[in-house]
Order: C-alpha cells, then structure tokens, then sequence
C-alpha cells in the first residue's frame, strides 16, 4: 500500500503568512503540519510515498528530504497547478500503478493517527473508504449524505447543506478509482472534485465504504484551525528543559525548552513549548503556545499563540493572545498616535508587509 500526500496548493487561506511559503509547513507544535501526516503513514505500516508538490515544492524537497528521517521512501510528484484533488491522483497514476493507496491532504491534522483506518480498509472488499466527520459548519467542506447505512451522495461545499457530515481529507482508494479519474470533468470551482470521483465510484456500482469517525479532525486552512490543532498537540506535551533557565525564571506544568533556548526573568507557563536558541527576556508565555526557534522576546506577554522562527517582540503594553505571528516577523511600538491607541507594526523577511494593527482597551488589536 502507498501513500500519496498533497503538499501542492495555493494556501490562500493564510495568506499572507503563505505569501512566500508552503502552508504545509507552517508548523504545529514547533513542527511542520505536513510531518504529521507523514509520520502517521509510517506508523501505519506505510512507507512508499509520493508527494505531490507545486510552486512551493523546493521547500517542502529540503524539508522532507528522501524521507529517511521518518523511515519512508518519498517520490516528489509535480503537479501543473492545483486543479483539483482527482487531479492530483491522474497525476500520480505512473506512480501509484495498481497499488491500493491512502490519500492524505498534508494540511490535515488527525489526532489520534490512521492506523485503525487503514487496517480496516486492508480488510474490507471495497473500491474506496472515506472518513466522516460531524461539523458545524459543512458549507467549508465536501459533504455525504448518508442513508440506510450507505452513501446516497457527496457534495462539494454545498451552499444550502443537507448534510453536517465532512468527508475528512484522508481517504482510501483501490485502483478502481483510476477507471473513474480520467472521465471526470471540472466542478464550477474549475477543478477535478474528489467528490465527483467517489461519487463517480458508487454511480459505478462500485463498493464505497465509510465510518463517522469521533477523533478530533482539523483542517488547518485557517489561524484558528491551526491554533486548534496546537493546542492538541501541546496538552501531549511532557516537560522537558535543556536550555539555560535563571533563578528568577517560573516554569508551570509541562513546558518544552528547547536546546540553546535562554529564559531570562521570565514565566512559561505550560503546556507551552519554546524552541531552539530563543531568547525570552522579562515575558509571559501562557498556555497552549508554541515559539519557534530563534526568536527574541522582550518585556511582553503572549498566550494561545504560535510564533515562528526568527521573529522578534519587544516592549508591548498588552498580551497577545490567539495569534499566528510570521517567520521573521517584528512586533514592537510603532511611533504613531496618542493614547489610548498603542500601535504595532508587523513586518516580514523580504520586505513583504504582512499587517498593521491597533491596541484599544476593551476592543484588543484590529485593523486600521
């Protein structure tokens, strides 16, 4: 059995932030979204991968690398453009021959692994086997409409939903679906619908298995997705402390210091997790927060965050909370303004601005 994971796509979602990156690699837990998918395909037995990547491929080449870090063998699949989830399934067909293979959106986060899925799906006679996942909101999503214990239909993204079922972006397919793939034609959004196939398959007359799953499934598209899907990694956290820590400094619960990490007059508050060579000089880290490496903080507060490697925060009245801070990026006082405002400026290596916000008591940060 094979592996093929999405690393492709525009993540237009988190733009800026994927302006100059692949949003597959924004990390969760001080580790790239992308990491976790494949270490659960290996921990699944699965270790023949083939990535599919696009414009942002070189990263995630020197990120992954062949793959032997996480004990796998990974092919890298170009594909043209994000056209579609089907499409990226044509475009590894020299790859994936006639082998049953597990295609894994490397955006997706499944806390509790695939390994049960996958065992199940070894076992079963079936063309394909989906994941489903109650939602609040199933307009975000493709859904299946369920009857009589089986699939009566999948839509993509239904504007009037009839359905709080997601289909997870995890699925299992036989080579069935490769007589399906290249009769598919482009949804409305212009791209070639997973959906379409699977739906395609049961039209077919094909077996199409599904389980509603209870695990916590995120989509990481969104900041607060991916603050979400910190959050579960964080609560799994066990202390560790192997960088320097003064006598002045708090560590609270399970706290990760990283390697070269300096702690300074400072309280961390965990689960929190502060990576390698970071600085933290006179701050407050509260709970459920992750910084990067490298980074340098001083005379702040900051809590349910994620902060990526090499930015900078400096002498900020107000914590900040519920945010994803950039690679690179500055956050100090902006000389604009009278009070109440405390204005900030954000910004990003390459000289991309990435925003520019404003502090008012009892409204917090927003745009001007």
């Amino acid at each position: 059995m094979k592996g093929l994971v999405l690393a492709g796509g525009k993540g237009s979602r988190l733009r800026p932030l994927t302006a100059t990156g692949a949003k597959q690699l924004v990390p969760v837990g001080n580790k790239p979204v992308l990491f976790y998918a494949i270490e659960q395909l290996v921990a699944a037995g699965i270790t023949d991968l083939g990535i599919i990547i696009g414009d942002t491929g070189d990263q995630v080449r020197a990120a992954v690398g062949d793959g032997a870090a996480f004990g796998a063998r990974v092919t890298y699949i170009p594909q043209e453009a994000p056209l579609g989830l089907a499409h990226a399934v044509i475009t590894a067909r020299e790859w994936l021959g006639n082998d049953f293979f597990c295609l894994f959106l490397g955006d997706n986060f499944l806390k509790g692994g695939i390994t049960p899925y996958v065992e199940r799906f070894v076992r079963a006679e079936c063309a394909a086997h989906i994941l489903l996942k109650p939602v609040s909101n199933p307009s975000s999503f493709g859904v299946a409409v369920v009857a009589g214990g089986r699939i009566v239909q999948l839509i993509e993204k239904p504007r009037d939903p009839v359905s709080d079922l997601a289909v997870v972006g995890i699925y299992f397919f036989g080579p069935e679906i490769h007589t399906i793939s290249p009769r598919l034609r482009p949804s409305a959004r212009g791209e070639l619908e997973i959906t379409d196939a699977i739906q395609a398959l049961i039209d077919s007359d094909y077996v199409v298995r599904f389980e509603i799953i209870t695990d916590e499934w995120i989509d990481t598209g969104k900041k607060d997705d991916l603050l979400e899907a910190n959050r579960l990694v964080l609560m799994q956290l066990t202390r560790r402390v192997e960088g320097t820590v003064d006598a002045e400094s708090r560590l609270v619960g399970e706290v990760v210091i990283e390697p070269g990490a300096v702690i300074t007059r400072s309280t961390v508050r965990g689960p929190a997790i502060i990576g390698v060579d970071t600085r933290l000089t006179d701050v407050y880290v509260g709970p459920f927060t992750a910084i990067g490496a490298r980074c340098v903080l001083t005379a702040c507060e900051i809590e349910y965050s994620i902060m990526l490697d090499g930015g900078t925060i400096r002498n900020i009245g107000h914590r900040i909370a519920d945010s994803l801070i950039g690679k690179e990026v500055v956050i100090e006082p902006f000389a604009v303004g009278e009070p109440p405002f405390a204005d900030v400026a954000f910004t990003k290596e390459d000289g991309l601005f990435v925003e520019y916000m404003k502090f008012r008591p009892g409204r917090g940060w927003f745009n001007d």
